[in-house]
């Protein structure tokens, strides 16, 4: 992703998409509490948590631009996943929040005025919605905003289910559907915020990236008419996309530094073309005796 980009996504964009949601979650905790709908307070914590995604997102994106220094070799990459990780783990610790009020409420049931409900949650999908499509585009291509597209997207879904019960609680005077939505609501919060944990997890514990086979590496390097053996083999990501990678290479052949060049050259080109990994660190070795394990433990 380039300079350009994330300055687009942290800019107009995020700027609207913050605005639209503080609106959001402003009526609908007045809303809440004036209906006494839990499930309408629920919309409105799931839009709060928006905000602050949102927030961090901006300043995720603003800390990842920043330049590498000699303090900090590898920059602010990271401070995407660290954003995405935190957003992830707020959406569920707000829903274990809602699922145990939830319970709470239903059985000890209470009127609630329903047009309140209808009204401020068609609000809410209308706005969420605009959400969406203001940063639906950079989703692809960016995990923390990925974060923030998911939590809006969940909230054009859960809205809906807020103005359903909100209707059949105006006409049918069903009070115990409130806290039955909101427990719905919280479970699809942790589903769907888990892998994003995973995810982001195994970027920071370093894990090799689940879409790199690593034998398939080992064979393209070896493949290389000049390498008798890849050993010590590191693959990790160092943000969202960069893949890096490092290597101890035994060479057939005493050879120069040049020639040694030219086959890492030719290895650099293979492995960013056929796996997307963007760094190589390549140690050359012949004849060394050392472990030529592939991964040292």
């Amino acid at each position: 992703m380039s300079d350009q980009h994330n300055h687009n996504v942290s800019g107009k964009n995020l700027f609207i998409t913050i605005v639209l949601n503080i609106v959001i979650t402003l009526s609908q905790i007045v809303g809440g509490i004036i209906s006494g709908s839990l499930a309408l307070l629920s919309d409105a914590m799931h839009n709060f948590s928006d905000v602050l995604a949102l927030l961090i997102a901006y300043v995720a994106n603003r800390l990842a631009a920043r330049p590498n220094s000699e303090t900090k070799t590898f920059g602010y990459k990271r401070a995407e996943i660290l954003a995405a990780l935190f957003n992830a783990s707020a959406l569920i610790g707000i829903a274990i929040f809602l699922i145990i009020e939830a319970f709470h409420k239903f059985y000890h049931p209470e009127p609630i005025h329903s047009l309140w409900v209808i009204g401020l949650g068609t609000l809410s999908i209308v706005l969420n919605a605009a959400s969406v499509l203001l940063v639906k585009d950079d989703a692809h291509d960016n995990m923390n905003i990925k974060a923030a597209y998911l939590h809006l997207l969940t909230d054009v879904m859960t809205s809906v289910a807020v103005v359903l019960g909100g209707i059949l609680m105006y006409y049918f005077e069903l009070f115990w559907i409130d806290p039955i939505i909101s427990i719905l609501i919280a479970l699809y919060l942790i589903w769907a915020s888990l892998g994003l944990v995973k995810e982001s997890s195994a970027i920071l514990m370093q894990f090799s990236p689940k879409e790199i086979d690593m034998a398939d590496v080992v064979a393209c390097i070896q493949a290389e008419e000049a390498i008798k053996n890849a050993h010590h083999i590191h693959i990790w990501k160092l943000g969202d996309h960069s893949i890096h990678l490092e290597a101890h290479l035994d060479f057939k052949d005493d050879v120069t530094l040049s020639e040694s060049n030219k086959v890492i050259d030719t290895l650099e080109k293979k492995l960013h073309d056929d796996f997307d990994i963007e760094h190589t660190t390549f140690q050359c070795e012949y004849e060394r005796d050392d472990d030529k394990e592939v991964i040292i433990t």
